[in-house]
């Protein structure tokens, strides 16, 4: 909240993005503290990358004040980047985060070692990396249908089905159909996946409650297993998926 950090999604398998992060560090270090930069492995960190719909690696965002500031995916050169960082840093100056943290040296963060890859979803996680969704899903429902109490399986694969859903939709037309024919069910789940995408949950989940209690039969039972599957992005441990469970059991019963 204080000072800008630079987001860097990356993977191990993108010898790019590896590239841009050692980039990125080197060119943190010349701000002298004015901005740091932080790298998230998409491979190991699947749910965050699908949150901020991610459509491949290299992608790099700021966060300003916490709020997400798109830069560029792909790689750049240095003198590109740069360029980036400073047009970002004159967009916290004018929103009044001038603050410093302390520069980390450009070897330590190379030193760091990223996190070991879970062999179980190799097969997946080298689906995803290609673009390939189809794979990715296929191998995910292999590894849930092998073992339906490995949570992670299943919340990597619902992240994913959520990407597939929501991959090159227009977020203003979605929304137009969804307010104009209130009944039509694929366009009502359709925005509560966006919106649970950009981060609005409780406006996902109140929308297809909502919808539950005005239809029956088959319609219904589609409707609540969307929900279960948005329950299990978001994560059974937050607030607003037990209240929303609650919400649609009232609406069942």
């Amino acid at each position: 909240m204080q000072y800008v950090v630079v987001l860097s999604l990356w993977s191990p398998r993108a010898p790019e993005s590896v590239t841009l992060n050692e980039t990125l560090s080197k060119l943190a270090d010349s701000y002298q503290g004015r901005l740091v930069v932080a790298r998230l492995d998409v491979d190991s960190n699947a749910q965050i990358a699908q949150a901020l719909q991610v459509r491949g690696v290299p992608y790099v965002l700021g966060l300003v004040q916490g709020q997400p500031v798109p830069l560029f995916q792909g790689s750049v050169d240095e003198e590109t980047a740069k360029q980036y960082l400073d047009k970002l840093l004159e967009l916290a100056t004018s929103n009044g985060i001038t603050g410093t943290a302390q520069p980390r040296a450009t070897a330590d963060a190379e030193s760091e070692e990223s996190p070991a890859s879970d062999p179980r979803f190799a097969e997946a996680d080298e689906a995803f990396g290609a673009g390939d969704l189809d794979g990715a899903i296929a191998a995910y429902e292999k590894l849930v249908s092998q073992n339906p109490a490995d949570t992670e399986a299943a919340e990597r694969l619902a992240g994913v089905r959520l990407m597939k859903r929501t991959t090159g939709v227009d977020l203003d037309s979605a929304r137009e159909k969804a307010a104009n024919d209130p009944d039509d069910i694929e366009a009502q789940l359709l925005v509560a996946d966006l919106d649970v995408s950009g981060g609005h949950v409780d406006d996902a989940f109140g929308r297809l409650i909502d919808l539950v209690r005005r239809v029956a039969g088959d319609d219904r039972e589609r409707i609540r297993l969307r929900l279960i599957d948005l329950f299990t992005i978001v994560g059974n441990e937050d607030p607003r998926v037990g209240r929303a469970r609650r919400d649609l059991a009232a609406a069942l019963f």
